[in-house]
């Protein structure tokens, strides 16, 4: 399997197929990662690849899996990307 980019993978290749330098790229890398951040209480969607969502989990009863042990889990707001149908369809191909 390979590797994952690195940021200035990707910068990179933003920069090269948009004509603008690596610094540029990486700077709108940050600039839409910190939207991202600021809006994902809202629903926060990067067109043709998904959103990401603030979800609230219910508290629950969990097992310890070394003791066997229940103990409770209390109810936390989770971060969840949901993946567009676009991008699904574009990485696993069509049925």
């Amino acid at each position: 399997m390979a590797k994952a980019l690195s940021k200035s993978q990707v910068a990179a290749a933003v920069a090269e197929k948009s004509g603008i330098t690596k610094k540029q790229a990486a700077e709108i890398l940050d600039i839409i990662a910190a939207l991202a951040y600021k809006n994902a209480k809202n629903t926060f969607t990067l067109p043709g690849l998904g959103k990401l969502v603030l979800v609230s989990r219910k508290a629950r009863v969990g097992r310890n899996p070394a003791t066997g042990a229940s103990i409770n889990i209390p109810a936390k707001r989770v971060v969840k990307f949901r993946v567009a149908k676009a991008a699904k369809d574009a990485i696993l191909g069509t049925k």
